[in-house]
C-alpha cells in the first residue's frame, strides 16, 4: 500500500493555507526564499503573484522588502535564537507613502525536519497609526485651547475683581462697601483656581498649591498688616477635579473672610490655618483661627450669606459641617465620611 510521507502531506497543507489566507502571509525557506505567498499579500503590496515563487524576500517588488533588520530577525528566528512578535517596520516604496507594518514570524513544524521553514505574517497598520496620531493631535490641541480659555477667564475675573474693588472705594455706604469687598474676594477665589487650571497638565487641581494661591490672594486684599494677621496652609498632596476644587475654594474663601472680619477685633496678632487631608474617599477640610471665639447657643449671631454658601457647598460635596471652640478661637470643619449626614451650625459669615 502506497503511503504519503507525513512531511509532504503537512507541507501541502501549509501551502494551501498560506495561498488561500485572507491575511498577508509569506511562506519562506531558511534562506528567505519565497515558497508561497498569499493572494492577499500580493494584492496588499501590489506584487504580481506569478513573480514571487522562488525569489528572495529582498527581491520582491522593487526591492522595498530588502530590509536588513527584518532579514536579521528572520535569520535569528530560523536559528531558534529569537522570534519576531509584533515587530513594527516601515515599508518604503518609491513615489508612495510609507506603510506602517507589524510583522510576526515563526518557524513552521511541517514534518520536514531537514529543512527550516518560516511563516511570516504581515499586518498593515498604517491607517490605525494615522488615526491614533490624529487623535493625539486633537487631544493636544484641545488641551492647548482649554488652557488658553482658562487663562483668558482668569484675566477676565481679575478685571471684574478690580472693578468691584474700585466700586467699593467709591461708594459711601459702609454696608455696600462691605458687600462689594466680599464679592471681590469671591471672584478672586475663582480667579486663583483659574490660574492654577491654566498651568495644570490635566483637569485636576492640586489642592495645596491652590489653597496657597487662594490664601495669598485673600491676604493681599483683606490684610492691611501682614505682621499682625497671617494665613497658613497645611494640606496633603491631594488632587481633585476642577469642579470639586471650586466648591472647596469657595468654602475656604467664605470661612477665611468670616475669620478676618470677626475673629481678631482687638488682638495684636492672629493666625488662620487652612488644613486639608484625605484618606481614601474620606476627607476633612478645616479653617481655624486663634481669635476671640464665637458666641454659642442663644448668643450665636444669625446666619448670613456666607454661612448659607458654605452650607450649600458642603451639602453639594456630601460633607458635614461642624463649628467648635478651638480654645482659643474657632475651628470650622467640613468632613466627608461614608454614610455620614450629621451637621452642626456655623458661625456668621
Amino acid at each position: 500500500m502506497l503511503q504519503t510521507p507525513t512531511e509532504h502531506f503537512e507541507a501541502a497543507s501549509t501551502l494551501a493555507v498560506v495561498v488561500s489566507s485572507h491575511e498577508p502571509l509569506l511562506f519562506l525557506s531558511e534562506e528567505q526564499r519565497v515558497i508561497a505567498a498569499s493572494a492577499s499579500f500580493c494584492r496588499a503590496f501590489a506584487i504580481d503573484p506569478a513573480t514571487v515563487s522562488g525569489k528572495c524576500l529582498s527581491e520582491l517588488g522593487n526591492g522595498e522588502w530588502a530590509m536588513p533588520k527584518l532579514a536579521s530577525l528572520l535569520r535569528a528566528t530560523a536559528s531558534g535564537s529569537a522570534q519576531i512578535e509584533a515587530y513594527e517596520i516601515d515599508l518604503e516604496r518609491p513615489n508612495q507613502t510609507a506603510r506602517n507594518l507589524v510583522v510576526n514570524a515563526r518557524t513552521l513544524d511541517d514534518g520536514d525536519r531537514d529543512h527550516v521553514r518560516l511563516l511570516l505574517a504581515v499586518t498593515d497598520v498604517t491607517d490605525e497609526r494615522a488615526a491614533a496620531r490624529l487623535k493625539d493631535d486633537l487631544i493636544r490641541e484641545k488641551a492647548i485651547l482649554l488652557q488658553e480659555v482658562q487663562h483668558r477667564v482668569a484675566n477676565s475675573l481679575q478685571i471684574i475683581a478690580s472693578v468691584l474693588m474700585q466700586s467699593a472705594r467709591r461708594v459711601q455706604s459702609e454696608e455696600a462697601r462691605g458687600q462689594l469687598r466680599n464679592a471681590h474676594n469671591r471672584v478672586m477665589s475663582i480667579a486663583a483656581l483659574q490660574r492654577q487650571l491654566s498651568t495644570a497638565s490635566g483637569e485636576t487641581v492640586e489642592l495645596r498649591t491652590y489653597f496657597i494661591q487662594l490664601s495669598q490672594s485673600l491676604g493681599a486684599s483683606m490684610i492691611d498688616d501682614p505682621d499682625r494677621l497671617s494665613i497658613l496652609v497645611k494640606s496633603d498632596d491631594t488632587t481633585v477635579s476642577a469642579g470639586v476644587s471650586v466648591s472647596l475654594g469657595l468654602i475656604v474663601t467664605e470661612l477665611v473672610i468670616n475669620a478676618l472680619k470677626h475673629a481678631f477685633p482687638d488682638q495684636p496678632t492672629g493666625q488662620i490655618v487652612i488644613d486639608y487631608h484625605s484618606s481614601g474617599k474620606d476627607w476633612t477640610l478645616s479653617v481655624a483661627d486663634n481669635g476671640v471665639g464665637m458666641p454659642l447657643g442663644g448668643d450665636a449671631p444669625k446666619a448670613g450669606l456666607g454661612t448659607g454658601i458654605v452650607e450649600a457647598l458642603a451639602k453639594n460635596l456630601s460633607g458635614t459641617v461642624a463649628a467648635t471652640d478651638a480654645n482659643p478661637g474657632t475651628i470650622v470643619t467640613i468632613s466627608h465620611r461614608e454614610n455620614s449626614d450629621s451637621r452642626d451650625g456655623l458661625p456668621q459669615a
